[in-house]
């Protein structure tokens, strides 16, 4: 089927189906035709809040769900959040200017001396995915750019990744230096990568250890309806 055959399908589509169609798309990594039914929904007169979160937020809750529960693979998962990239790229200008609301604000990088950066990746596209602006500060990076992150990008959460041995001690350093500066309580820390585990999160004094980009989202979500229902109550 040709993309012009494609793109006439999904125009013939109600707002029903093609958000359905859209979200079959989202999970088989189909990028052009996000994008495709982006487009068709604004000229619709949808919203684009209304977009991200009852098409591709939506849609990526199911490949996050799949991807923890091992139905899908990271190859999969990033073909997937590849495509909210491309529908993402359309809305956020659009969002910018409507002020619509976001889940929370996320800053990531991987440690200083390490330059893994598949997981990160994976968790930073699966964040924005649910709905999270995210600020990747790229890899190897040490303690500066993380505290200069956070004073300019003043986000909700931070994360950290480490797929070395040698470089996961780092994330103490990270951790003690926001203590030092009285920071540490003004922000959900994070951390993951493939050699720590929960004990490691605990021992260096992070809120939290994700073992993959699914939990990470489902971690940062809950950190956040905590946070504010303390703010709420307080």
């Amino acid at each position: 089927m040709s993309d012009e055959e494609e793109d006439l399908i999904l125009s013939e589509l109600n707002d029903e189906e093609l958000v359905e169609q859209m979200m079959d798309d989202l999970y088989d990594g189909m990028k052009p035709e996000i994008e495709e039914g982006v487009n068709i929904l604004l000229e619709r007169g949808w919203a684009p809040y209304r977009i991200l979160t009852e098409a591709l937020v939506a849609g990526m809750t199911i490949v996050g769900n799949d991807f923890r529960d091992g139905i899908l693979f990271v190859p999969e998962v990033l073909l997937s959040a590849n495509a909210m990239k491309g529908g993402m790229a359309i809305l956020k200008p659009l969002l910018a200017e409507t002020g619509a609301p976001r889940m929370g604000k996320m800053v990531i990088g991987t440690v200083k001396g390490d330059i893994h950066d598949i997981g990160k990746n994976l968790v930073a596209m699966m964040m924005e995915g649910a709905g999270f602006e995210v600020v990747d500060l790229g890899i190897n990076n040490p303690v500066e750019n993380y505290l200069e992150a956070l004073e300019q990008e003043q986000p909700d959460i931070l994360g950290m990744s480490a797929l070395l041995t040698t470089t996961m001690p780092y994330m103490k350093v990270v951790i003690d230096t926001m203590v030092e500066k009285g920071l540490r309580d003004d922000y959900v820390v994070l951390v993951g990568g493939a050699p720590l585990n929960e004990e490691f999160g605990k021992a260096i004094g992070a809120d939290g250890y994700c073992r993959d980009a699914a939990v990470a989202v489902e971690m940062a979500k809950d950190f956040i309806k905590r946070r504010h229902n303390q703010m709420t109550a307080s």
